[in-house]
């Protein structure tokens, strides 16, 4: 996919990299005891691997990459709702929605408590220490994400084109801001906004205030 690079000075780069590695490693450290819980849970709960198998994101350049999550979901979920004739009225509500869904019957028990303190995301601290993702960033879409909504809102073409410059996060600005509370263009504008506004004072904001989006649950799916 195109995309339009916002360069940003050798030492930021060079010291968001620092950050990214440094902070995953903390962090894998600090949340061991919930990983090994939450592993623990996803196994007594559903059968199926204790990772999402989850198509391929868009990283940094258009090239794609494996995101790691824990599954929230029943196995196959990715598959049920694009192939399973009953799931027709549900997967034009998914797309409509910017690609969330609010009462999602594919969720498993523990998969809604992982989600809503958005601790399926945990395992993604790998992505960043392997370099496909860093801790802050754009929202990591899917291809047929994109291509979908680029149709439904023309105008965000540019945008998206500017988000596929640097690699998604982790968390990000609307992250923080509003979650899965908004449209995809006006997400899709902020992620652009992120990536002309970056610098590690920013970045180091943005992550202060991802405790609180996490403990709140706001607009969690």
């Amino acid at each position: 996919m195109p995309y339009t690079e916002i360069k940003k000075n050798i030492f930021y780069e060079i010291l968001k990299r620092f950050f990214d590695i440094f902070f995953s490693l903390l962090l894998l450290i600090l949340f061991s005891p919930i990983i090994l819980l939450v592993t623990l849970a996803i196994k007594i709960d559903s059968s199926g691997p204790v990772l999402a198998d989850t198509p391929e994101r868009v990283g940094k350049g258009g090239k794609l990459f494996k995101m790691y999550k824990f599954r929230s979901m029943v196995q196959n979920a990715h598959e049920i709702l694009r192939e399973n004739p009953e799931f027709t009225t549900l997967l034009a509500e998914y797309k409509k929605g910017s690609y969330k869904l609010k009462n999602d019957p594919r969720i498993t028990s523990v998969g809604k408590f992982i989600r809503k303190y958005s601790l399926d995301e945990v395992p993604q601290f790998m992505n960043i220490l392997m370099g496909d993702m860093s801790l802050v960033g754009p929202r990591a879409y899917y291809p047929d994400e994109l291509r979908e909504q680029q149709k439904k809102y023309p105008h965000t073409k540019d945008a998206v084109k500017v988000v596929l410059s640097v690699k998604p996060g982790l968390t990000g600005f609307w992250q923080v801001s509003g979650r899965s509370e908004i449209n995809f263009d006006k997400r899709i504008a902020m992620d652009a906004h992120y990536v002309k506004k970056r610098s590690i004072l920013y970045d180091l904001g943005i992550v202060a205030k991802t405790p609180w989006a996490m403990l709140s649950a706001k607009g969690a799916l």
